[in-house]
């Protein structure tokens, strides 16, 4: 079989259905990860698909995943780190439990993703590496402390991950997007839905995904899909009172 072998994980829903569908439909092979196994059924049947299912907060788990995925299809050339949950709250009324759940499911997923993943490419010296961090790993809000946290957490790591083996052959990308209208967003509905969502718009998932083939192609790293993310991100880089003057001005408190 011919095409490129993307392993991309949260495959189950969201961005990261989106992206295995986007591949199969070029042609790619894929290689289909979530806990969600009902979610992976709806991207169908083909010899170009795997579909793993996969607890990412589990490192044995995802090395193994890894191991199976190149013993099926060989050595990966894209990986999509996109498993994430994002349920909101007040930092001290949030579910103590659910708070660490964040943190190792969009943190902990991305460390054990790279770790299992990201040294055979480096080995060979090609291929991409795609984490999804958030706008709200630059810019807290009001009821997303852990989830902002989680984010940063992402941001950070992904960053310094590209640093340390820039001039290796591999290409990192962290994508930072706004509110994007896949059914993450309904974890929000279903806590609390921060006003701020209603002052910067919601954003189509294909716009999102188009941008990071973009940025890869142009060797880019920060993926900011619109003009909104890339003015919030000077706001809270060189002017975060104001920016959290905006924040309690919208959320009135």
């Amino acid at each position: 079989m011919s095409g490129r072998v993307v392993f991309i994980t949260g495959a189950g829903s969201g961005m990261g259905q989106l992206a295995a569908q986007r591949a199969l439909a070029a042609g790619e092979r894929v290689i289909a990860a979530d806990v969600n196994v009902v979610g992976l059924d709806v991207l169908g049947d083909s010899p170009r698909l795997l579909k793993l299912p996969l607890d990412v907060t589990d490192p044995a788990a995802v090395m193994q995943a890894v191991k199976i995925a190149h013993d099926r299809f060989g050595p990966m050339d894209r990986i999509i780190h996109a498993a994430g949950i994002m349920p909101l709250g007040l930092a001290l009324q949030q579910d103590l439990g659910l708070i660490h759940k964040i943190m190792a499911v969009n943190y902990g997923g991305l460390v054990n993703v790279s770790r299992a993943a990201l040294p055979g490419m480096l080995a060979r010296g090609r291929g991409e590496f795609v984490g999804f961090s958030s706008m709200a790993g630059h810019f807290p809000i009001l009821y997303m402390a852990a989830y902002s946290a989680s984010k940063f957490a992402v941001t950070a790591f992904t960053e310094v991950l590209f640093h340390e083996n820039k001039g290796h052959g591999v290409r990192f990308a962290c994508v930072c997007p706004p509110a994007v209208a896949t059914p993450l967003l309904k974890q929000a509905v279903d806590s609390v839905w921060p006003k701020m969502f209603d002052v910067l718009p919601v954003i189509a998932p294909d716009a999102v995904l188009d941008k990071v083939d973009v940025a890869l192609a142009r060797g880019e790293f920060w993926v900011f899909p619109n003009v909104m993310t890339r003015v919030s991100y000077v706001l809270r880089r060189w002017a975060p009172n104001l920016a959290w003057w905006v924040v309690h001005k919208v959320e009135g408190r």
